[in-house]
């Protein structure tokens, strides 16, 4: 059974770091894309950043490039999510997800209906 376990969010001033951890069990890890997606209330599921299985290939949506890095260490099962500068808008659950491969060019967002598991999520708050 794969599971997927988001860890890492919390209460955060603006201007703050966080580091989001997602494990990943009962699958290949390094068979998979690994993604973040966050959603706030009232707004659509947005994806944030995604990693390919060798590192080689990351996607970081506009409003968080430079700020945000992904990472994946295939030997723990693990991707990261280093967040840095957070801002308000930041806030959400952010969710961790894999997927066998993507509909959609590295450049561009990411479908979420690629990602054939998902974790629970993890709330990140960012206060003024």
């Amino acid at each position: 059974q794969v599971q997927v376990v988001e860890s890492g969010g919390g209460l955060v001033q603006a201007g703050g770091s966080l580091t989001l951890s997602c494990t990943a069990s009962g699958l290949t890890f390094d068979d998979y894309i690994m993604g973040w997606f966050r959603q706030a209330p009232g707004k659509e599921r947005e994806g944030v950043s995604c990693i390919s299985w060798s590192g080689r290939n990351t996607y970081y949506a506009d409003s968080v490039k430079g700020r945000f890095t992904i990472s994946r260490d295939n030997r723990k099962n693990t991707v990261y999510l280093q967040m840095n500068s957070l801002k308000p808008e930041d806030t959400a659950m952010y969710y961790c997800a894999a997927a066998l491969a993507l509909t959609t060019d590295w450049g561009t967002p990411p479908a979420s209906a690629d990602f054939h598991y998902w974790g629970q999520g993890t709330q990140v708050t960012v206060s003024s």
